[in-house]
């Protein structure tokens, strides 16, 4: 690593390219993915207090009833066993959202078709995975309930829970055509081509939606960095953690997967990030202050070129499809 200013960004064959048109970038996303839904089923840990409840608790305060909401907690959720249980939840979620790019239809989105086979095996593992959490976290149901009823007192009513606890739990994902139906071609051709255009109009949105979500995240993560590097609490600098420079490495592969390569601006501030972090080790952030500096002040330029490319970006409204 050296100290030296960012180089100008080197054209590649692949860079001189012209960029494909939004129209044509999107027809080429919807050819090389497919829709994956993810649904997780999971039991609730809070219940409304009843109308009486409620009345005697604004009793307590003086205040109007319809004013007032509150509700009970069920289940302690900080058990040991229960958060074994949400940490897979949370893994099976975010793989599902880390492997795939946003559409417009709320709780769908994009994955490559290459990818699925992979996408099946690691989602097959984590329901497994979530299984036997389920079950230490059944083994331990009547405990719960125990410290339930010992925190709620009169709250406590043994309705609340079920003999079926562990079939409250599952993962599912299945893989939903935004493609119109065949038989609409039969039915009516010009209905048909009309739908067939709506689509591709929404896997237009679609491009813009995966160049927003790429761009947001960058700059979160790079303003984070940067200021962490940067910054000095009491003339010392300041504290950070491996996760904030490995969290832009990743990010960076994640990139280069899922990537449209619909703006080659996205595409050179990306590049720059990483040419900025290549070679660059946390530990060497920490001991070496020059790398530091020049580190932190590479990255605000970056943030920097990012707000530009996002004020200067063509304002598209996308509007989320709800059913």
């Amino acid at each position: 690593m050296t100290l030296d200013t960012l180089t100008p960004s080197v054209t590649t064959e692949a860079d001189a390219m012209p960029v494909a048109t939004n129209a044509s970038v999107g027809e080429r996303l919807q050819s090389e993915t497919t829709a994956v839904r993810l649904k997780i089923h999971w039991p609730g840990s809070r219940k409304t207090l009843s109308q009486d409840q409620t009345r005697q608790a604004a009793g307590t305060f003086d205040a109007d009833i319809r004013s007032v909401s509150a509700s009970k907690k069920l289940l302690d959720t900080a058990h040991p066993a229960f958060r074994a249980a949400t940490a897979v939840r949370k893994q099976a979620a975010d793989y599902w959202k880390n492997h795939t790019l946003p559409y417009v239809e709320p709780g769908i989105r994009l994955i490559r078709r290459s990818d699925v086979a992979a996408f099946e095996v690691h989602m097959t593992t984590v329901r497994a995975e979530l299984a036997e959490a389920v079950e230490q976290l059944e083994s331990h149901y009547g405990e719960l309930i125990d410290g339930a009823r010992e925190r709620l007192g009169d709250l406590f009513d043994a309705g609340d829970y079920t003999d079926d606890f562990r079939e409250q739990f599952g993962i599912e994902w299945d893989y939903p055509s935004c493609d119109p139906p065949e038989y609409l071609l039969r039915v009516s051709p010009q209905l048909y081509y009309s739908e067939c255009a709506r689509v591709q109009t929404r896997f237009d949105e679609a491009v813009q939606l995966a160049e927003q979500a790429f761009a947001d995240e960058l700059g979160q993560l790079v303003s984070h960095l940067a200021e962490r590097l940067g910054g000095q609490n009491d003339g010392t600098a300041k504290v950070f953690r491996d996760s904030a420079v490995t969290n832009l490495l990743e990010f960076f592969d994640r990139f280069q997967h899922l990537n449209i390569r619909s703006d080659e601006g996205l595409d050179r501030l990306v590049a720059d990030a990483r040419r900025v972090l290549s070679g660059v080790a946390p530990q060497e952030l920490r001991e070496r202050p020059g790398i530091r500096q020049h580190v932190a002040d590479q990255l605000t330029r970056v943030e920097a070129s990012l707000d530009s490319w996002m004020t200067d970006r063509p304002r598209r409204s996308i509007l989320r499809r709800t059913r």
